[in-house]
């Protein structure tokens, strides 16, 4: 079993930025890849960004060059550094791990964008 927590979320002026955070209850640094996912009101979950722990970076196209995801491995925790938020990044912003087959999430950070 795995817990994760996130928190930073909050409500912010479009141009703003917000850092997150996740927890995680165990030992990070065998975990191939950590995920941030967001789900917005009526719509389905998306991945928004991924980190390997080679420190491998992808991110979904949308937040490409505005949002910036890491990890600290002595600290059990990921990161997701989000500049120049828009109002389309409303949503809620979910943690997510894979540990032997198992896929884990946290219970989310709201995160408003007012325009």
């Amino acid at each position: 079993q795995v817990q994760l927590v996130e928190s930073g979320g909050g409500l912010v002026q479009a141009g703003g930025s917000l850092r997150l955070s996740c927890a995680a209850s165990r030992s990070i640094s065998s975990i191939l890849t950590m995920n941030w996912y967001r789900q917005a009101p009526g719509k389905q979950r998306e991945l928004v960004a991924g980190i390997t722990n080679g420190n491998i970076t992808n991110y979904a196209d949308s937040v490409n060059g505005r949002f910036t995801i890491s990890r600290d491995n002595a600290k059990n925790t990921v990161y997701q550094q989000m500049n120049n938020l828009k109002s389309a990044d409303t949503a809620v912003y979910y943690c997510n791990l894979w540990v032997k087959g198992n896929s884990y999430w946290g219970q989310g950070t709201q995160v408003t964008v007012s325009s």
